[in-house]
């Protein structure tokens, strides 16, 4: 029984080298697979209605584990909130009814240099920076519909009505 196991797993292996094989072969795609952009970060947690909006302006449903890019829109709803952790380390915590546009993210791993800008259209947000606020905390900016605020410090709540 053993070795007809062995056999089948060989078989399986060989099959699937034949395969991709012949779908490298036959591919019209160009030689060159395209570089994603790393991921900004992920969801940490979501509770309640939280949907993620592209930059193409596609919603999907938010849950633990997404990935979000570097120009994604967080919008929650009533009793709903969600967390995010980005790649630097900094964590952003979305209130109810809220809207936040994450508009730039970037941060090189082995420098720890980059930068976090975020827009708070409607309700709140707490951010707890991560290395890009220890290494250059001018590097960290959140706007307002009524300002533009430079941060200093490492953990800070911001809230806004939304109205100009």
């Amino acid at each position: 029984m053993k070795k007809i196991l062995t056999a089948l797993g060989g078989f399986a292996f060989w099959g699937a080298v034949a395969l991709a094989h012949a779908q490298a072969t036959t591919s019209t795609a160009p030689a060159v697979a395209p570089v994603a952009e790393p991921q900004a970060g992920f969801m940490k947690s979501v509770r309640g209605s939280v949907q993620l909006l592209s930059a193409a302006g596609a919603p999907r449903d938010a849950k633990p584990g997404d990935a979000l890019s570097a120009v994604d829109r967080i919008v929650t709803g009533p009793d709903s909130s969600a967390a995010v952790v980005l790649r630097d380390d900094t964590t952003l915590v979305v209130g109810p009814s809220s809207r936040l546009d994450l508009k730039e993210f970037h941060f090189n791993a082995t420098t720890h240099e980059g930068g976090v800008l975020v827009s708070l259209l409607r309700g709140s947000m707490r951010m707890i920076t991560g290395l890009i606020g220890k290494t250059n905390p001018d590097a960290i900016r959140v706007e307002t519909q009524t300002a533009t605020i430079g941060i200093r410090g490492t953990d800070f709540i911001v809230q806004t009505d939304g109205q100009p």
